[in-house]
């Protein structure tokens, strides 16, 4: 049985990325696998939010979908118990956005365009069952009875059992999804408004609206079973009153935890992306979390002749460890903070909001740390 050096499970837009990566590092025997029966096949509708930083990382590899990509240019944060608010602008960093939409096919039918030229081994058709490190390789247990070896196995896909997580929170609340159409043109603005039922964000895509629209587990239920006006109307609602949005398509919905593991690396094994990390969506930090980490794994095996020794990937995980604990930390005390309905606690968001306003350079370094991760600290 032929032996590639990294075989990655999910040929998606984190597992292409981390392939190409991995190949601009030195590793022309990387191999993929992917359960579905082949790319494009089956429909992906969700909105990706990528930081500036993510576009840097995709344009050094050739996959930026340059042409599919609404600009955020600025960011305006409010909450719906009080008049604060701050706001966070691509000037002020001397950048062109702070970020941008791409929908999650077309960042893959880019990533895919790369991947053929660059003559990337994909395996369609292929679900994984099992892992199993023996040595100087892993073997990857395939159903139907196909097996793979490699020296170093990638999970790009999947997510934490909860037995597997060593920190696990369930918010109680929905992730409500749609794409909605602004009354005024966005020019760029993207919101994010804190209520007490959680955070929405309005993220310019196209000319409309990707929404965001965080609501309890108690409440999801009848509002999935509304018709559009009604959503419509009740998201309308919790939004400021200077914003408005006249139509909506595209529904969909999921449960939102918070899942970590604290060492995403074991026997000649490494988990990304949401295998590694399930995330709040507020301040959309976990794509751009995940591309990071791919990013890092690339340059840790850079050439290396073994890329499954322990070692490496020791010095992985220690070198990902801030970056992934601040970030999980940082969305989990959003959630909580402006969710908190303890006396004091809105007059207190108020002032911060205000004071971040009042503050540059505290608002340039929370910006630079949300585009950058943990690169922007001194």
């Amino acid at each position: 049985m032929q032996m590639s050096d990294i075989t990655l499970i999910g040929a998606g837009p984190l597992g292409l990325t981390t392939a190409l990566a991995l190949q601009r590092r030195g590793h022309q025997c990387v191999q993929l696998v992917d359960a579905r029966p082949g790319p494009g096949v089956q429909r992906d509708a969700r909105s990706l939010a990528l930081s500036h930083g993510s576009r840097e990382l995709l344009e050094l590899l050739d996959a930026w979908p340059i042409d599919a990509a609404t600009p955020i240019t600025r960011i305006r944060v409010t909450q719906a118990e009080g008049c604060g608010e701050t706001w966070l602008d691509a000037t002020e960093l001397a950048l062109p956005a702070l970020g941008y939409v791409v929908s999650a096919e077309a960042l893959e039918a880019a990533l895919w365009a790369r991947a053929q030229a660059a003559g990337l081994d994909v395996r369609w058709q292929q679900r994984i069952i099992r892992l199993q490190a023996e040595g100087s390789h892993v073997r990857v247990h395939g159903a139907g009875g196909a097996d793979f070896t490699a020296r170093l196995a990638v999970r790009c896909e999947g997510r934490i059992e909860s037995t597997e997580a060593d920190r696990r929170h369930d918010y109680a609340q929905v992730a409500l999804i749609c794409h909605a159409t602004p009354a005024t043109p966005h020019a760029g603005l993207a919101h994010e408004r804190f209520t007490p039922q959680g955070p929405i964000a309005l993220l310019p895509e196209g000319e409309g609206y990707a929404v965001v629209w965080t609501v309890p587990s108690t409440r999801a239920e009848a509002l999935l079973a509304a018709p559009d006006n009604e959503w419509l109307a009740t998201l309308n609602a919790a939004l400021p009153t200077d914003v408005k949005l006249t139509a909506l398509r595209g529904r969909a919905h999921y449960p939102l935890t918070m899942s970590l593991r604290e060492r995403p690396v074991a026997a000649r094994q490494v988990w990304l992306g949401n295998a590694a990390q399930t995330l709040h969506p507020v301040a959309g930090q976990g794509f751009n979390l995940a591309l990071r980490d791919a990013w890092q794994l690339a340059e840790q095996l850079t050439d290396a002749p073994d890329p499954g020794t322990a070692a490496l990937l020791a010095r992985y995980a220690r070198s990902r460890s801030l970056d992934r604990q601040t970030t999980a930390s940082f969305t989990d005390l959003l959630v909580r903070g402006f969710g908190s309905q303890l006396p004091l606690a809105s007059p207190l968001r108020d002032i911060g909001l205000r004071g971040l306003q009042a503050l540059p350079p505290l608002r340039r370094f929370l910006a630079r740390r949300m585009i950058w991760g943990a690169r922007a600290w001194p």
